[in-house]
């Protein structure tokens, strides 16, 4: 394999290649996320255009430029490109399709009967154990490890095949915890409310930086005997070059955290708000004065009026409204 020449900021937005299997996969996957996009629209609905651009850009996008850029010419010879490749996979590119939120444009495009089936599906018991929160995370921690400290990698960088198969396996296990997190179907437990996805969100963030920080200070070469026969001689030395992929894992890790963060917060935000709603038309239509007949007084033997004596949000929200005097 020859060496591609001196890796430049230029060539770092100039070099490209084509991968087959990405682009089918990106073609795929745009192809039915439109198709459920304007499916609606013809049936008069709305769906809104910032998901479709996350959808495209930053997931579709991501897998792209993972790729078939730079990162995909010189991950052959360069250890930093490929490590940057693998977290643009399992961290970048499922937050961009998350908000998308093709579950649930899945939910409203589809025929009834196909749509009930993909929700039989997503709340199936091995999809439920996958997608549980702590499963989904110390899957993705696995996949990381995995990939750096077995032959996994090294191999993949040897076989065509595995390689393309090392891209799908990240996308999957980066998608695991984080679609289910960001989508508005019920495809977690009740248990798992916003604050507690806002507090899996920020663990996952920290547990995501530990694949990097390894990299970074490990002692032994990951695919050694590869990148040292592979290494171009217009780099610096081989250890540096680890240490550069390391540090990059880290700092995307730590930046993807905060916006998924956001994300979830605003989920929050706009969930509380519907439910506000919601709640003050129920007292708008519960609450109906009744005028006394007249020359009638009160009774002292009547019955204590139901938000008096219910637990309910509903009686709460009177008794806040209307203190007892």
């Amino acid at each position: 394999m020859s060496s591609p020449p001196e890796f430049t900021v230029e060539r770092l937005f100039s070099s490209w290649q084509p991968d087959v299997p990405a682009l089918l996969l990106v073609a795929l996957l745009g192809g039915l996320y439109g198709w459920g996009v304007v499916r609606l629209r013809r049936r008069g609905e709305h769906w809104p255009v910032p998901r479709s651009a996350a959808f495209a850009v930053l997931g579709l996008g991501a897998i792209v430029v993972a790729t078939m850029s730079a990162l995909a010419v010189y991950d052959h010879v360069l250890f930093w490109p490929a490590a940057v490749q693998n977290i643009l996979l399992d961290l970048i590119a499922p937050l961009g399709l998350a908000l998308g939120d093709p579950l649930r444009l899945a939910a409203r495009a589809l025929p009834e009967r196909s749509a009930a089936r993909v929700q039989r599906a997503m709340t199936g018991r091995l999809v439920r154990l996958l997608t549980f929160p702590l499963v989904s995370t110390a899957l993705v921690l696995t996949t990381e490890l995995t990939v750096y400290f077995t032959p996994y990698f090294g191999t993949a960088l040897r076989v065509g095949w595995l390689h393309e198969l090392m891209y799908l396996h990240l996308l999957l296990a980066g998608s695991l915890f984080v679609v289910p997190v960001l989508t508005r179907e019920e495809t977690l437990p009740r248990w798992c409310t916003h604050p507690v996805r806002a507090a899996l969100v920020f663990l996952d963030g920290i547990i995501d930086a530990v694949p990097g920080i390894v990299v970074m200070t490990h002692g032994t070469l990951i695919a050694g005997a590869w990148y040292l026969h592979h290494h171009p001689s217009w780099s610096t030395d081989v250890q540096h070059d680890q240490q550069l992929g390391g540090g990059a894992m880290v700092g995307i890790a730590e930046l993807v955290a905060l916006p998924f963060l956001l994300a979830i917060l605003v989920q929050w935000a706009r969930t509380e708000r519907k439910e506000t709603v919601a709640l003050d038309r129920r007292l708008a239509t519960e609450l109906v004065p009744a005028a006394p007949a007249d020359g009638s007084g009160q009774s002292p033997d009547l019955v204590r009026p139901w938000w008096e004596t219910e637990n309910s949000e509903v009686a709460q929200r009177i008794r806040q409204q209307h203190p007892t005097r």
